[in-house]
């Protein structure tokens, strides 16, 4: 029994289930893995930041330990084509109407999609790590 309320001390599972609030702000290493688990299933930010926290509660290391480089699903070949074809489509939109709203509305679309797809923090850098990625996964 623990302390608080004379009740039993809450399992992992338990953890990942609660309604209690998940904690202090992520760092680096988690804020990505949060994110890479809300891109990759239907969660919300709340319980993806429980579930990097469960796994390192049992192997009793720090959240970031867990989350840390190894961290990561690599996108699909053809999601990723789909990604820079519609960037650089709403790119050639744009420079022909750079004042139209529906055309900066779909260039930050895409620029977002393609920033939650390839995990980067700016959209030259997602753009060099699509175009790497499909470089190495060249037929």
């Amino acid at each position: 029994m623990s302390p608080a309320g004379n009740r039993p001390p809450r399992s992992t599972a338990a953890v990942i289930d609660s309604d209690t609030p998940a904690g202090p702000p992520a760092a680096a290493p988690t804020a990505r893995a949060v994110g890479m688990l809300m891109a990759a299933t239907p969660c919300g930010a709340r319980d993806a930041h429980r579930i990097p926290a469960a796994a390192a509660s049992l192997v009793r290391m720090p959240p970031d330990a867990v989350a840390g480089p190894l961290v990561g699903i690599l996108p699909a070949r053809t999601r990723v084509e789909e990604a820079l074809t519609r960037l650089r489509g709403c790119r050639g939109r744009l420079a022909v109407a750079p004042e139209d709203p529906a055309a900066l509305r779909a260039m930050d679309d895409a620029a977002y999609a393609l920033c939650v797809l390839m995990g980067r923090p700016t959209v030259h850098e997602d753009v060099l790590a699509a175009e790497a990625h499909l470089a190495h996964l060249a037929p």
